[in-house]
């Protein structure tokens, strides 16, 4: 992380108290960085501010609720006008219940959108003229190794990240005349809040490994390292791909 310097970005990050959140906005502040995090997690938000403290980049905290589209839109607004306009574009923020598709109501399946996809769609409508007028602009969507359909009881997840993995291929495609780039990382089985949700965590930890070629669980700097690499200056020649990180599970 030492040989990327920040300073001057200004990156706004949605989600970014959560399990791959929090290294990343460490990350990007070490190396100078503004950051300007979304959240609603009082605890995980404190937490943040106290691991930030002695970092050299600059951190802005919104609270607020993604599920809430006007609230979400103003809020962005408000972090631009803070900052002086966004350059890059986390959009990192899920939720991911879990349950067999036969439960879910249909308003159940359209929180899930709000959060994963319509709140990353606002995030872009948003930032994009800052970006567009600069000529410069990076966006990294996290998707999932799950559209692989290696897992069950998450259909309206996999469909919000399908729906955002699509959309970084069109916006890449409609954004490269001016110097954006659009991104997707798929994080594979990371020991996260998202883990939560197995039954049997040990049970579930050796199913990971034993799909993995790389015979350890992931870390945050395995995510961060990727990360850093999509929003640097210097890869404006990478777009529309998605950097699958998940210790060699899947194989494209």
């Amino acid at each position: 992380m030492d040989n990327y310097n920040y300073i001057g970005r200004k990156i706004l990050y949605t989600g970014a108290a959560g399990g791959l959140g929090f290294p990343g906005v460490l990350a990007l502040l070490d190396c100078g960085a503004t950051v300007v995090v979304l959240d609603r997690d009082e605890k995980k938000i404190a937490a943040l501010k106290s691991a930030a403290k002695d970092k050299s980049g600059q951190m802005i905290i919104y609270h607020t609720d993604l599920s809430d589209s006007l609230l979400l839109r103003d809020t962005v607004k408000s972090a631009i006008q803070e900052v002086n306009g966004i350059d890059t574009l986390i959009n990192n923020a899920a939720i991911y219940p879990s349950k067999p598709f036969s439960e879910f109501s249909l308003e159940e399946y359209q929180l899930v959108q709000r959060v994963n996809v319509e709140a990353a769609v606002i995030c872009v409508q948003e930032t994009l003229p800052f970006m567009r007028d600069s000529n410069f602009g990076r966006i990294v969507n996290i998707t999932s190794t799950t559209l692989s359909g290696g897992w069950a009881n998450l259909s309206p997840y996999v469909a919000s990240k399908g729906t955002l993995w699509g959309l970084s291929h069109a916006w890449a495609r409609e954004f490269g005349e001016f110097g954006i780039t659009v991104n997707c990382i798929a994080p594979g089985a990371f020991p996260t809040d998202a883990e939560k949700i197995h039954p049997d965590p040990e049970g579930y930890a050796k199913f990971v490994l034993d799909h993995q070629s790389i015979k350890r669980r992931g870390k945050p700097a395995d995510i961060v390292n990727g990360l850093l690499f999509l929003i640097a200056k210097e890869s404006g020649f990478l777009t529309g791909q998605t950097l699958i990180i998940d210790g060699g599970w899947l194989m494209n």
